[in-house]
């Protein structure tokens, strides 16, 4: 292709070409026009959203350079684990790489004949001291009969129209390159618009979904959320891409887009009535997402303005971003009709529930969970619930804590909606982050509530927060009742309670061949006690074999204090050990609105 149709679009361009599925094996080109003499190309070790060192780079299995007058070869050589030079004689140059790309997840990159999917993390090397200048992507589709269906998804802006075909895109700089995951394959399309904003919805793998439902739920909560943040959003078009799977869960968020991994049970059918459990989480998941759109893609931490993509970027502020969004996500749901007010207390119990199960919270404060969500958080072992708590989920918690101390300091005139609302506008205005330590004297000045006690004890202490006295001034009791089965997640007001064996064996266990390998053993439980441990396979209880299935049932002849026999495999080495199961239960919380016709609560303000 001539140098003058290559940069007829801008001065770094990048070719995509699906050339090898078989092999999951993407082949990059990028050509640059005007490069230094010494040029230095990096890809980046972390994707924003995703906070741990992933060393894409790693990936690129093969990397040439060359001159684009005369295509001689050029010197390219690596400098260290991501980023290589290039003696490119001050004249246009062409840099062609094979990046692997067999990771099924939203963070990376994966191809084969079935779809292709990148983050730009993954595929596009930047060009230092470029990184402002505009780029242009040229995607190619797979050659063979096979693929004539394929189409791309992507929130790229097209050279042309957005039309899903193979073909040009554009970005206004490097950072926006990489923030717009794309999809190509055989995929399910739908429209709908929010507020006169385009919003398609992409479904990638086998599913049953009413594509008609799904967009009649994300239009309310997408329009609520747009006009929860008080104007036209920053985007002029949104994409949801979901890839179906038979079991899996998570997102990532970007400028534009989301990507989302889902349950094929999940997904909304033309038969269903009521919104399933299921359904629920997913319609979560998408709210979620959609509210980073402005909280932490576009409001961030100061020390995210720039994001170093290179090396971890710490921040006590995890809390904020996605515990705050994490409060909102369900909490939105119930606001534009989606669930009841019902249904959003029974996953309010849920996320209660869950922080209280986990004795780490008495171990790390919220405030350095955040800091370390790069070596603890995201590389977490089996015993994560005893040492750490959850940003996502304790923060959550610190959120409905401040937005309900808010309301009652106020008469119910300032809320946790004024806070955000401001920030934005803050954020538009004058294009600032957050301050590590500004907010508490932040929220006082935009609300004229102190708040500095409640976020001193909630974010750098361990203690628990004052969520039954701050759920009473909205109207609401919190409820607490002791469960022997782990799978018992909370929420719901229990029907009957099994007053024969108030113990707990403490363990999450998975199927073994040989019978219930523990993963987790929680702390002073029976099994922790006991001497048993992560990985442990557990054969038999008084002698009865057992497995993952019915490990809690083998309990169910025993009361309290009595001593069962366990015997177990260590490695290859058959152990036995004594259970003596004590009076100690997993905490399962619910919630209860005290007063019916309730005008204090803040679920429908």
């Amino acid at each position: 292709m001539p140098a003058n149709t290559l940069f007829q679009h801008a001065d770094i361009h990048y070719q995509v070409e699906c050339k090898e599925p078989h092999a999951h094996r993407y082949h990059v080109s990028l050509f640059i026009e005007k490069p230094s003499e010494h040029q230095v190309l990096r890809l980046p070790s972390w994707i924003p959203g995703s906070y741990m060192i992933r060393d894409f780079a790693k990936n690129i299995v093969e990397i040439h350079a060359h001159n684009l007058e005369d295509k001689q070869p050029l010197q390219i050589e690596k400098q260290d684990k991501d980023s290589w030079i290039v003696n490119t004689q001050q004249q246009s140059i062409c840099v062609s790489y094979i990046v692997y790309a067999w990771d099924l997840s939203v963070r990376s990159a994966h191809f084969d004949q079935t779809h292709a999917y990148f983050n730009g993390t993954s595929l596009f090397l930047e060009v230092l001291d470029q990184a402002e200048k505009a780029c242009s992507v040229e995607l190619i589709a797979p050659e063979g009969e096979q693929y004539a269906d394929w189409r791309v998804a992507t929130s790229l802006n097209p050279v042309v129209s957005r039309d899903y075909t193979f073909g040009t895109y554009k970005a206004s700089g490097y950072d926006d390159l990489i923030d717009h995951p794309v999809e190509m394959g055989d995929f399910t399309l739908a429209t709908f618009h929010a507020c006169g904003i385009q919003h398609d919805v992409v479904l990638v793998g086998k599913h049953y979904a009413d594509m008609d439902r799904l967009c009649a739920d994300l239009t309310k909560i997408c329009e609520y959320q747009i006009q929860f943040w008080g104007e036209k959003p920053p985007v002029d078009y949104y994409l949801f891409m979901t890839l179906v799977v038979d079991n899996g869960y998570g997102g990532l968020e970007h400028r534009a887009s989301t990507s989302l991994i889902a349950n094929r049970a999940d997904m909304p059918l033309k038969t269903m009535g009521d919104i399933t459990e299921g359904y629920r989480q997913y319609l979560g998941l998408c709210s979620h997402e959609y509210f980073h759109t402005w909280n932490v893609k576009r409001i961030k931490p100061n020390r995210f303005m720039p994001y170093d993509l290179n090396q971890e970027v710490h921040t006590e502020l995890m809390w904020f971003f996605e515990g705050i969004t994490s409060y909102y996500d369900n909490l939105i749901l119930a606001k534009c009709g989606c669930i009841t007010e019902e249904s959003y207390l029974e996953l309010l119990g849920q996320d209660i529930t869950r922080v209280h199960r986990q004795n780490g919270r008495f171990r790390q404060t919220v405030a350095n969970s955040s800091f370390d969500t790069w070596t603890r958080f995201y590389k977490q072992d089996e015993g994560a619930p005893n040492h750490i708590v959850s940003y996502y989920a304790k923060g959550a918690l610190i959120a409905l804590a401040l937005d309900l101390t808010l309301r009652d300091g106020s008469d119910h005139k300032q809320s946790l909606d004024q806070v955000m609302q401001y920030l934005w506008q803050r954020y538009q205005q004058q294009n600032v982050g957050i301050d590590e330590h500004e907010m508490p004297s932040l929220i006082q000045e935009i609300t004229g509530v102190d708040v500095s006690e409640l976020l001193q004890k909630a974010l750098y202490t361990t203690q628990d927060l004052p969520l039954a006295e701050l759920l009473s001034t909205q109207g609401y009791e919190l409820n607490w009742y002791n469960s022997n089965k782990i799978t018992d997640t909370g929420g719901k007001k229990p029907s009957t309670k099994d007053t024969a064996n108030d113990f707990a064996l403490g363990v999450r266990a998975k199927v073994n061949p040989q019978g219930a390998e523990l993963v987790q053993v929680f702390d002073n439980m029976s099994a922790q006690q006991a001497g048993l441990s992560a990985g442990d396979v557990i054969i038999a209880i008084d002698q009865l074999k057992v497995n993952a299935n019915n490990l809690d049932d083998a309990f169910k002849p025993f009361s309290n204090n009595d001593q069962v026999i366990c015997h177990f495999f260590r490695k290859d080495i058959l152990m036995s050990t004594t259970i003596e199961l004590t009076e100690q239960a997993y905490a399962s919380a619910y919630i209860e609105k005290v007063k019916k016709n309730n005008d204090l609560g803040w679920i429908n303000r």
